[in-house]
């Protein structure tokens, strides 16, 4: 508590400046309680560190669906797609909601994960032949996927 207190009232140079220039003009002061007889405010700033890969990957989803929107000529299957997509995610995530709430089924798929990832990493991660079939494996798969 002692710690987010002090951390709200401490403000980082690197946050506020940039260059010799605040990043932001006169942000009013947020009253903060009097510590030792002395009244104390705070101010937050915070500065993205560079471009977001969320927001350029979420801009360029936007741009295909609207490019395909735009050159299909069946829209109102394009339509029914995205419905049936919307539907089977939902019927997807009750079923998984009632599978969960039966009592022996969850730890037995516990279980069973648990025994699956101890043989995967006996099997392809412990000794480094069986490393490098792994990745063969993995790149032979890659390359029949995309037709290479």
């Amino acid at each position: 508590m002692v710690m987010a207190f002090a951390f709200s009232i401490a403000t980082p140079q690197s946050l506020m400046l940039c260059g010799n220039k605040a990043l932001f003009g006169d942000l009013p002061k947020i009253p903060a309680p009097t510590v030792a007889g002395r009244k104390r405010h705070s101010i937050a700033f915070a500065k993205a560190a560079g471009d977001s890969s969320e927001s350029s990957s979420s801009g360029s989803i936007v741009k295909y669906v609207q490019n395909a929107w735009n050159s299909s000529e069946d829209r109102i299957a394009l339509a029914g797609f995205g419905f049936a997509a919307i539907v089977a995610i939902w019927a997807s995530v009750n079923l998984i909601g009632a599978i969960d709430k039966l009592p022996v089924v969850p730890s037995a798929l516990e279980f069973i994960g648990i025994l699956f990832s101890w043989w995967f990493i006996y099997r392809y991660l412990l000794f480094k032949p069986d490393r490098e079939e792994l990745v063969r494996n993995i790149k032979k798969s890659i390359s029949d996927i995309f037709g290479q």
